[in-house]
């Protein structure tokens, strides 16, 4: 269900297991509880959510003063995110920034438009992930519901394994929350989880990629709109 990553007197720094859901979803055990009676907490709080279907990095506060606390560093945008996934085609292309206001499609799904009112905004590389498919590394600046997995089937290539947005059956969706930086207590802190649970990932060329990306807030990342 998870492995704990790094522990702190204010913090837990998590890795959610893909299929596991954040909140309690009928007949399904609770993941903060079962996270708290590993740790000894009495309570822990939910600073930021994954999809069901996306593993990686969750950061959960061990008090409320210090969920509080991260929580706003999270709504100012004072935090960096960084995704990898896996799509089943050829993007449009390699590399950008993909910016669009998001709005409810049909059932449980969102979509992509041209405005940009409120818009999601998503910087990303891709590389060839071996077998047809490809490799994406992305850093979202909003925190829209299901942003990674629109940007990508906007840009021609949804993620494998994604029952919504995505084109290709696979053993688990190929979407994972792979590092976070944030300033906490007057210290920059930098967590980087490599995806494992997942056939797709264990590739070769994918392999290869991910080591090339293992400091990804030191990368050189599309420019985005108006900056320079």
């Amino acid at each position: 269900m998870f492995d704990i990553l790094h522990t702190h007197p204010d913090f837990l720094v998590i890795n959610k297991h893909p299929d596991v859901s954040v909140h309690k979803d009928d007949g399904e055990v609770m993941l903060l509880q079962e996270v708290a009676k590993q740790s000894g907490d009495a309570q822990l709080y939910l600073i930021h959510r994954l999809d069901k279907m996306t593993s990686g990095i969750l950061l959960l506060g061990r008090n409320r003063e210090a969920a509080a606390k991260l929580s706003a560093n999270f709504a100012e945008r004072d935090v960096e995110k960084f995704y990898v996934a896996i799509g089943s085609k050829k993007p449009k292309k390699k590399q950008g920034v993909v910016i669009g206001d998001m709005t409810r499609s049909r059932r449980s799904s969102w979509k992509l438009e041209n405005s940009r009112e409120n818009p999601a905004i998503t910087q990303f590389f891709s590389a060839a992930a071996g077998q047809g498919r490809r490799l994406f590394l992305c850093k979202p600046h909003t925190g829209k519901t299901h942003q990674i997995r629109v940007a990508l089937r906007s840009v021609g290539s949804g993620i494998s394994g994604d029952t919504i947005y995505g084109n290709e059956l696979a053993d688990r969706g190929y979407l994972h929350a792979y590092a976070l930086c944030f300033e906490y207590a007057g210290y920059q802190w930098q967590f980087i989880c490599p995806p494992e649970q997942g056939e797709l990932w264990h590739l070769a060329e994918t392999q290869l990629v991910l080591a090339e990306w293992a400091t990804p807030w030191a990368l050189a990342w599309p420019v985005l709109p108006g900056k320079r």
